[in-house]
């Protein structure tokens, strides 16, 4: 609801004069109105807030609008036993992911976006394309820098002659994300263990 100066004037006005009637003996009719409730028909389901590895149950309320269901309302649940009904500022605010105002956010990206070698500009791609162009560079960038073989080191510092089976590359590193639950998490380390990747960090210790 909208409310400038001279409509805030105006209700002030009319409620001071309506109070001097009644304090004068008039009877004036009881009105009430109220907005209606933004969940009053819709369907709520539970969640998990999305935006750490905390997991914070939520309750995500939407309605059918056209051929798609429309979030209305994001909020604690309060049967979780994890943050029992609260939220943080961020999980508070999930619904702005994908709403602004009750509109779409223009601001989100739903689909992977490609930017060719030289180019300026972004273009979207399939999931698949994606995949596949990020499975090339991994190989590519593994292939062009593994490591098969160390040198042994004996105690004067020096290489023995010996050689000791490594099978590691150190072109790539894995920065994982505290949006992953912790078996993602774990599921992501065990990817990059069998790639031969040995930097992998995570970004809540960074």
């Amino acid at each position: 609801m909208d409310l400038t100066r001279k409509d805030f004037l105006k209700m002030s006005g009319a409620g001071l004069g309506a109070g001097a009637l009644v304090s004068l003996g008039f009877k004036l009719p009881a009105v009430a109105a109220t907005e209606p409730l933004r969940v009053a028909k819709a369907k709520e389901v539970t969640g998990v807030c999305s935006f750490c590895a905390v997991g914070c149950g939520t309750l995500v309320s939407s309605h059918e609008e056209g051929d798609h269901l429309k979030v209305v309302n994001v909020e604690g649940n309060p049967d979780c036993a994890i943050n029992f009904g609260t939220l943080c500022s961020k999980g508070a605010a999930t619904i702005q992911k994908s709403y602004i105002d009750g509109e779409l956010n223009p601001d989100r990206v739903t689909k992977p976006m490609y930017r060719a070698a030289n180019s300026s500009s972004w273009e979207e791609i399939s999931w698949d394309e994606a995949i596949k162009k990020i499975a090339q560079k991994v190989k590519e960038t593994r292939d062009a820098a593994w490591i098969k073989e160390d040198d042994v080191i004996g105690p004067d510092g020096k290489p023995t002659g010996q050689k000791v089976l490594a099978n590691r590359t150190e072109a790539i590193g894995s920065l994982g994300s505290a949006e992953l639950s912790n078996e993602g998490a774990y599921l992501l380390q065990k990817v990059m263990r069998s790639l031969g990747v040995v930097y992998i960090e995570h970004h809540a210790r960074l």
